[in-house]
């Protein structure tokens, strides 16, 4: 099983999921040496599809760094914390993650878009 590593140490992902709020955007980002790769690319594939079959999926996205980069970072979009929340502890995809190489780590986030005037909107 891969390695959990929270992004932001002084916030858990599992103090986020108790958040009641409206959309979420989640990143995630793994990281695999490039010899297991492939076996994190399937895996992925895997649990996505398991996500999107989920109430309150929106939309994902998966970025790979270049230059021979061992990270990967996934971008999810879901309608609520709760939808989220109910699709993580889903046992289906729990168990899919077991299909992760052992030297994998992971780093999942929650965030909200900000409105940054004169640059973005949220």
């Amino acid at each position: 099983m891969m390695t959990f590593v929270e992004m932001d140490p002084t916030v858990a992902l599992a103090d986020q999921l108790g958040d009641e709020g409206g959309p979420v955007v989640l990143f995630n980002v793994f990281t695999a040496p490039s010899e297991d790769a492939d076996r994190l690319l399937a895996a992925w594939a895997a649990d996505a599809a398991v996500m999107k079959r989920q109430p309150g999926f929106i939309s994902t996205q998966l970025h790979r760094g270049i230059a021979g980069s061992g990270a990967f970072l996934n971008h999810a979009v879901w309608e609520s914390v709760a939808h989220f929340r109910a699709a993580f502890s889903n046992p289906e995809f729990k168990a899919s993650l077991a299909a992760y190489p052992d030297t994998a780590t992971v780093s999942p986030h929650l965030f909200r878009p900000l409105a940054v005037p004169g640059i973005c909107v949220a």
